[in-house]
């Protein structure tokens, strides 16, 4: 779901220069969310093997991944452990959603709307144990660091960058700064370009948020910031207090510095010291590894080209830019819509 406050954060574009050679800690089930739900065929099916396995979150790996190497970002992948036992409701709410999302799709198919097939095709994206293995295995091959969380992805990033060991958080919502990290980049792994309702296509850039920025803005602290967050919806309580915003969220938490005082106020249909407490003592392993290897083109290409039958010339091109080899293979064209 994602923290609703985007209205509320400063944030600036940025280069993908500027993150030249920097370590970007990398969200990784967002990250194949992202994947999964936009690169698909024509009719909203996934992209798959003749054996009908997905390998969308192949493609995007091995696509905009080496694309982010290419320009000497330095990504490592935190991949989510266990949920807090809070986020299990919020799970159940998506799963309910994607069986009804299902349901619309069948109708979308019966009555040849393309338009709504991809939207409810999007909406039904799930993440498998397969997938995740697969991804990391990827991703490893590549040469990139894989983390394993204990819990949430998010607030195993925002500690390593607390620490240091990596530069940024690369995240496509607002929820690291919950967990306190630094320094988040939005937009990192997305194509390049979108396609808006109306038909025109926009360039996607970088963002960067500053969390010291995003507090002297609001004149708030990270603990008011928490507050404000359980008042406008977490993924621990999905909505917050009905008919209250960002905005509305903000004036409360400066105006009620007693978070007891703020909460007998709004009457909550939940346990708000749970949750907080849930944000701030999220747990995280503190002993892990940075080290970026170098590729390891066997295993890519026994897991894409042998094993999901991807067309090997083009993972070569793929690898060479890696390489700085010169590319191969006259067709590289097809697959330009994925960077």
């Amino acid at each position: 779901m994602g923290l609703q406050i985007g209205n509320l954060v400063p944030k600036k574009e940025i280069s993908f220069e500027d993150l030249k050679n920097k370590k970007v800690a990398v969200d990784a089930s967002q990250m194949l969310y992202q994947f999964l739900s936009s690169i698909r065929q024509r009719d909203g099916t996934q992209l798959m093997d003749s054996s009908g396995n997905v390998t969308s979150h192949l493609q995007g790996i091995i696509s905009r991944i080496t694309n982010l190497i290419g320009k000497q970002v330095k990504l490592a992948f935190v991949f989510d452990g266990k949920p807090p036992l809070l986020k299990v409701h919020e799970q159940e709410e998506r799963e309910y959603r994607k069986k009804q999302a299902e349901k619309k799709l069948e109708e979308a198919k019966e009555q040849e709307d393309e338009e709504l097939i991809l939207r409810y095709s999007k909406q039904t994206t799930r993440l498998s144990n397969e997938i995740v293995k697969e991804s990391k295995e990827l991703v490893s091959a590549l040469g990139l660091p894989v983390i394993q969380a204990p819990s949430e992805a998010e607030a195993q990033a925002a500690f390593m960058a607390e620490r240091n060991h990596v530069d940024y958080v690369g995240s496509t919502d607002y929820d690291s700064l919950l967990y306190g990290a630094p320094k988040i980049v939005k937009n990192l792994t997305l194509s390049t370009k979108r396609r808006l309702p109306s038909g025109i296509y926009v360039s996607v850039t970088p963002e960067l948020i500053e969390l010291r920025e995003v507090l002297n803005n609001l004149g708030i602290d990270r603990e008011q910031l928490i507050a404000l967050s359980i008042l406008v919806g977490t993924d621990y309580n999905v909505g917050g207090i009905k008919g209250i915003g960002p905005k509305n969220a903000l004036r409360l938490v400066k105006e009620y510095k007693n978070f007891d005082n703020l909460f007998k106020q709004v009457k909550p249909d939940f346990d708000w010291k749970r949750i907080y407490a849930t944000i701030k003592n999220m747990p995280v392993i503190k002993e892990y590894k940075l080290n970026w290897k170098i590729v390891d083109e066997e295993a890519v290409k026994a897991l894409l080209v042998d094993k999901h039958e991807f067309n090997e010339e083009r993972v070569d091109n793929f690898l060479n830019q890696l390489s700085g080899k010169k590319q191969v293979s006259k067709d590289q064209k097809g697959l330009n819509k994925w960077f």
